[in-house]
């Protein structure tokens, strides 16, 4: 089987972030530059129990090759039976599972960052996923631990399991989203493993994704909030290119309104409003902006208030 995912130079792949990275977000990123796109964090529960917003949140656009699907679980059963119900869905190129959500719902059942405080039951999880898993590529997120950080016993842990990259977030659980990232725990990861690794954390723009890159030596970079409202980061990193035009940015929001549109149907109108409220940030008359298109269901309106603003 040929390899989707090439990792001779440094990668850009979209987080998984729950409510913003949709079908159509990802597709748009995707047609910019991201090398990898990760569906929203699927629980595994609500998986095995066939939900149909689940499933949903699992197709994919076209586009997306490769597209991998994260879950979410903390009982080895459950987890294999919603890996055997991946297994039958075309178009799906690997299974993450997440071990890093700070998210007080998803750790309080055991999920998520609550595996990092038992790696042996972390390792039963990954190693499921990896021995029931009929795809091509088996994955982990995690940040660096609960309350201390462990971050190189963290990456021996997932990559005993036999998984073909992980992702890093350089916090711990209880550093949540605030505490400076430690991209030196991320950097210490990469040299203790052989597997590749992927730097997450505070990555907001180009600059600083060159630098984290050059700082850890991993082997690539994944972004998430830093694209809510600048998906042109995977644009600029792709090409190179530091500056980029108001004419390519309008083009990429345009972009996703359509996609949204499309994906949504007309409810992708009352969708984007809060997507609009991250796209005009810095633009002037923004705030009048925001007023107007809070108070627009049309489609058409909102496209052609779309077209003028930008």
């Amino acid at each position: 089987m040929k390899e989707k995912i090439d990792f001779s130079k440094p990668l850009v792949v979209l987080a998984p972030l729950a409510g913003y990275t949709d079908l159509p977000f990802r597709s748009v990123v995707k047609k910019f530059g991201a090398d990898i796109t990760v569906s929203e964090m699927i629980s595994s529960n609500a998986l095995v129990y066939k939900s149909e917003k689940t499933l949903k949140m699992i197709e994919k656009s076209p586009n997306e090759d490769p597209y991998i699907v994260q879950i979410a679980g903390n009982n080895a059963d459950l987890v294999k039976e919603a890996v055997l119900i991946l297994n039958e869905i075309d178009g799906i190129d690997g299974i993450d599972l997440n071990c890093g959500c700070p998210a007080p719902k998803v750790f309080s059942h055991g999920s998520g960052s609550n595996l990092l405080g038992d790696l042996k039951k972390l390792e039963d999880i990954l190693s499921t996923v990896k021995k029931y898993s009929t795809k091509q590529y088996t994955t982990a997120k995690v940040r660096i631990g609960v309350n201390e950080k462990i971050p190189v016993e963290i990456a021996k842990a997932v990559e005993a399991c036999g998984v073909d990259y992980m992702a890093v977030h350089g916090r711990t659980r209880a550093g949540k989203y605030k505490a400076p990232v430690d991209y030196d725990a991320i950097k210490a990861m990469k040299e203790a493993v052989s597997i590749p690794v992927i730097a997450n954390g505070d990555i907001k723009d180009y600059a600083k994704a060159q630098e984290v890159l050059k700082h850890t030596n991993a082997d690539g970079v994944m972004i998430g909030r830093g694209a809510i409202g600048k998906p042109w980061v995977f644009y600029q990193l792709k090409h190179g290119v530091e500056d980029i035009t108001n004419e390519k940015k309008k083009e990429i929001i345009l972009e996703h309104f359509d996609s949204v549109i499309d994906f949504h149907g007309e409810h992708g109108v009352f969708m984007f409003r809060k997507l609009l409220h991250s796209y005009s940030k810095g633009y002037k008359g923004a705030a009048e902006f925001r007023d107007i298109v809070n108070r627009i269901s049309d489609i058409k309106v909102m496209r052609d208030m779309c077209e003028s603003f930008f």
